[in-house]
């Protein structure tokens, strides 16, 4: 556990364990930062590199104009260097913003919060959660028409059975972050 006692408004971080985590990160004051096609798009792809750098692999991921949420399991050594990987994907992310609208340290990330995912049941949900958050933010009407999210992809990796298995799940009672 980090020790939070400098900022006693941050969520402590229990990420040492091997395993399957959720993720939500949050601009700072839900402002809507990334509210570009293209902010989204640099956005994403830092998410998709960075994951594949510290060793993390995504299964579902959404970036919005206010937040982010990811489903991912850990490197086998552990999930320890997730706040490494966050702080690298919001300071790049940051700089690419303020130097966008031509302002100097500027903040634009608020905080991040993970879950462990310790069931499958809530494995199932949350994938088909994340997938389908666009939907319900009320950006699109089908999922797979939002270009930066993974639910296109899921689609087409995943078989026929497991996607529908995972989009059997209710998905309207889960507890997640999401209030942006």
């Amino acid at each position: 556990m980090s020790d939070n006692s400098a900022w006693p408004h941050a969520p402590p971080h229990f990420t040492e364990e091997f395993g399957i985590y959720i993720v939500t990160g949050s601009t700072y004051e839900k402002r809507h930062y990334l509210g570009s096609r293209m902010r989204l798009r640099y956005t994403n792809e830092m998410l998709l590199s960075l994951a594949s750098h510290y060793g993390w692999t995504l299964q579902a991921w959404a970036v919005l104009s206010n937040h982010y949420h990811f489903v991912a399991i850990s490197p086998e050594v552990g999930a320890g260097n997730l706040s490494k990987f966050i702080s690298h994907l919001h300071t790049s992310t940051a700089r690419f913003l303020n130097k966008s609208d031509g302002v100097e340290e500027r903040r634009v990330w608020h905080n991040y919060w993970e879950t462990q995912i310790t069931h499958d049941t809530s494995h199932y949900a949350r994938l088909k959660y994340v997938n389908e958050n666009a939907v319900h933010h009320g950006l699109v009407d089908q999922a797979t028409d939002y270009p930066w999210c993974s639910a296109r992809w899921f689609v087409r990796v995943s078989s026929t059975s497991f996607y529908e298995m995972v989009n059997s799940f209710k998905i309207d009672r889960l507890n997640i972050r999401d209030d942006f």
